[in-house]
């Protein structure tokens, strides 16, 4: 998966209130929820024969990238999405007030 296709291949599925990424005949998906302008990521899961190989980081990379071409923030939920803000001073815009 390169970087440059990531935000193609997480989807929105607004139904379900996740951002989900195929991954090997796998979903790997981040919940979430809408208050006004930000998205409030609450968990994240990746299947367990995928966990190590680096899915859930561009899960969150990718999900990131949506809330940004839509003009929203983030709120981190759930401590892997905090960590990975925490490494990635290049989304600090979304997190701001």
């Amino acid at each position: 998966m390169s970087g440059t296709t990531i935000a193609a291949e997480v989807r929105d599925n607004k139904t379900l209130n996740r951002f989900e990424l195929d991954a090997h005949g796998e979903i790997a998906f981040a919940n979430y929820r809408r208050a006004g302008d930000r998205v409030i990521i609450t968990h994240t899961e990746t299947p367990p024969p995928l966990r190590g190989r680096g899915i859930a980081s561009s899960l969150v990379r990718g999900a990131l990238d949506l809330i940004r071409a839509n003009g929203l923030k983030v709120t981190a939920g759930c401590g892997f999405v905090a960590d990975y803000l925490d490494a990635h001073p290049e989304y600090s815009d979304l997190t701001a007030a």
